[in-house]
């Protein structure tokens, strides 16, 4: 499997030398600069991949083999084929990504917000920071700041009382820092930051839309794009929901087996294809990660590899140390590689170490760091990822 690092441009405060040193040769990213539902030029896509690849020549060379993501405006999620528009736009997109070289084209479905967390710098016994989704700062959230018509319908008793405690906790300055996390977009979100009277717009904009018309939506978009994809030679990847249930009353169609599954039978092209996301599916406790590598194997062309660690109330999680967590990695890394041979060397499973901590010099006070993509924590993520690799790799 090749080794692969999410990068934000030339704005990350991750270098490409910081990248190389980390020992990863696949670049992970996308032109975070282009607004959302407008199409991508071979130009500026050229530009990027030229930033990456023409290194000087003692410098280790890096690919660009993986965009992560293009992203699919609301349009799309709502109307399906219907938002002609934005599809043709999107394909403009992948066609100027194709005719760069790059063969593997992530995305996502969830509507409204993209991956959703409560804490960015919850504290670890460690020291260390993570990524953390508390079940009742989200419902304080939903309840007490959205004030989204309907919410309380959805909780019991308890849960109400204990997010009207959380609330109660809160001072004006946490609720403000709850809003940036939840409605301002997080780093790598393919959704428009919002404020509070547009989340509750965009929500009333979704009103009818179940999990079955959210799925024929994503249906009629993959049979746009998939038959254009399949003669390209690019393999699109469905990143999982995160987490992997609805969220603000919103359906969630990419969070199970079985959700993949439907979505491989309706549109069967061998360009549809799966991001295997370690973190968001270990979320449930009803999905098998081994189980689902093994089945799905055929169509992971790129994997996210990260822990998360459900805590006691079932629905609350933090990012976990790459190989802890509830997720069996090793087994899921047996599964991948096993499949990773089977391949030609040039579609290889590209994998990258996913939400590492913050910690050591990356704590250090002024310092600028991505939530969940410090170098620190994700170069610690890739070593012990790359050494049960090497130990599996020797063991077959």
């Amino acid at each position: 499997m090749r080794q692969g690092w999410r990068w934000y441009g030339p704005d990350d405060p991750v270098s490409l030398d910081d990248v190389r040193q980390a020992g990863a040769s696949d670049i992970v990213t996308a032109l975070h600069h282009v607004p959302i539902g407008e199409a991508w030029t071979e130009r500026d896509v050229a530009r990027r991949k030229a930033e990456i690849e023409d290194a000087a020549p003692h410098r280790s060379r890096l690919r660009w083999s993986v965009v992560e993501s293009i992203p699919i405006p609301d349009a799309v999620k709502r109307d399906g084929a219907g938002a002609t528009a934005a599809i043709d736009a999107w394909i403009a997109s992948l066609e100027a990504v194709a005719r760069n070289g790059i063969k593997i084209v992530c995305y996502n479905f969830m509507p409204v917000i993209d991956w959703a967390r409560t804490d960015l710098e919850w504290e670890l016994p460690n020291g260390a920071r993570a990524l953390r989704f508390d079940q009742d700062r989200y419902a304080a959230f939903d309840l007490f700041i959205l004030r989204r018509p309907g919410a309380e319908r959805q909780y019991d008793g308890a849960a109400i009382g204990r997010a009207q405690a959380a609330f109660a906790r809160m001072a004006p300055a946490d609720v403000a820092d709850l809003v940036r996390v939840i409605a301002s977009a997080l780093p790598g979100s393919t959704t428009e930051p919002l404020t509070i009277e547009g989340f509750r717009d965009t929500l009333d904009a979704y009103r009818g839309i179940d999990a079955a018309a959210l799925r024929a939506n994503l249906i009629g978009f993959l049979a746009r794009v998939a038959p254009v994809a399949e003669q390209l030679g690019v393999t699109l990847t469905l990143h999982p929901d995160d987490p992997p249930r609805p969220l603000f009353g919103l359906p969630r169609i990419a969070s199970t087996a079985d959700d993949y599954a439907a979505l491989f039978s309706a549109v069967p092209s061998p360009a549809n294809g799966m991001c295997f996301c370690t973190g968001s599916l270990g979320v449930r406790p009803d999905n098998d990660l081994p189980d689902m590598a093994r089945r799905f194997a055929p169509r992971i062309a790129f994997a996210h590899l990260r822990a998360t660690k459900r805590e006691a109330d079932g629905l609350s999680f933090h990012e976990a140390d790459h190989l802890d967590g509830d997720v069996d990695m090793i087994a899921v890394l047996q599964a991948l590689l096993a499949e990773d041979r089977l391949r030609a060397p040039g579609a290889r499973i590209v994998f990258r170490p996913d939400h590492g901590h913050r910690m050591l010099d990356d704590l250090a006070p002024g310092k600028r760091t991505n939530p969940g993509y410090t170098a620190i924590g994700r170069l610690r993520g890739l070593a012990e990822l790359r050494g049960a690799i090497r130990a599996l790799e020797a063991s077959a």
